[in-house]
């Protein structure tokens, strides 16, 4: 099963498109893909960053849109979180079908109420975006894919933490709560063809949890990488840290967990983290 999530088209390898042009333009790109967010110094001077992550799950907002949209923000969020920095605006791309279909209507109302209840409860405010209907082929609608970006902000970049360690020893722990939630997971639809069922359930308030301790570890130096967990599971972040260090890990499924479910579950609000061995009872 890893092995074949491994290959599917919405977890593979991008490198093959991302290195085909500069993304490191005057030197001021300090983290880019495969990372979990993108990061630019605008300070040469203090070393002041931003960084940015974009997400969405059609089939998630296909099964639920009000919280559809609420786990594509959640999803950027622990993204740019994972890299140290402060979550501070939203902007957005909603995509739907035709508005005059009631169904792909309501999608769209419900992910646009999603969204604010989202951002009120983060604290986040949306400083922009854009909506595109008539994304379909005839009367067939594409997904409805309100895509969430999130803009941060780190004081030093040189804090920054990559999605990866390169340094042997480290331990490996997992932040936040598995549960057995695969609807409108990889698993499902990539291994079964399968879309149905609840998305996992959203926690913002520990996903605001997850973001302070991620982003207070980075700026103490606590931790040497981290990662969220989220399109394929644990396992799935386990491999793209493997392969973005070029070392492999040591793990010990938890025990009172089917270890199915620890490998591939989708929940929300969860990261990898790496620790420096002397730094784990401090962290």
């Amino acid at each position: 099963t890893l092995l074949n999530l491994i290959g599917a088209p919405n977890l593979a390898s991008k490198s093959w498109v991302n290195d085909q042009y500069d993304r490191y333009v005057l030197g001021n790109t300090v983290l880019a893909q495969p990372e979990d967010s993108g990061m630019i110094r605008v300070d040469e001077t203090t070393g002041r960053g931003v960084a940015i992550s974009t997400d969405c799950n059609g089939r998630f907002a296909k099964l639920d849109p009000y919280n559809g949209a609420k786990l594509a923000l959640a999803e950027s969020y622990r993204n740019v979180s994972a890299s140290g920095a402060t979550p501070l605006a939203v902007t957005n791309c909603l995509n739907f079908g035709s508005p005059e279909d009631p169904e792909v209507m309501w999608q769209f109302a419900e992910a646009t109420r999603g969204l604010a209840d989202g951002c009120l409860e983060l604290g986040v405010p949306v400083t922009g975006g854009n909506v595109s209907f008539y994304n379909q082929t005839g009367d067939v609608a594409i997904l409805p894919t309100p895509v969430v970006g999130v803009l941060a902000v780190i004081d030093d970049v040189e804090r920054r933490t990559p999605m990866a360690s390169r340094t042997a020893g480290d331990v490996l722990l997992v932040l936040g709560e598995t549960r057995d939630e695969f609807g409108g997971s990889e698993w499902a639809s990539h291994v079964h063809g399968h879309l149905g069922g609840l998305p996992p359930q959203v926690d913002l308030q520990a996903e605001r949890r997850l973001s302070e301790a991620l982003v207070a570890a980075s700026a103490e130096e606590l931790i040497s990488a981290a990662h969220d967990v989220s399109d394929g599971g644990i396992a799935i972040a386990l491999a793209e840290m493997a392969m973005r260090s070029g070392k492999g890990h040591h793990v010990r499924v938890p025990e009172g967990i089917d270890p199915f479910v620890f490998c591939f579950s989708e929940s929300t609000a969860r990261a990898l983290v790496a620790v420096p061995a002397a730094r784990v009872a401090e962290f």
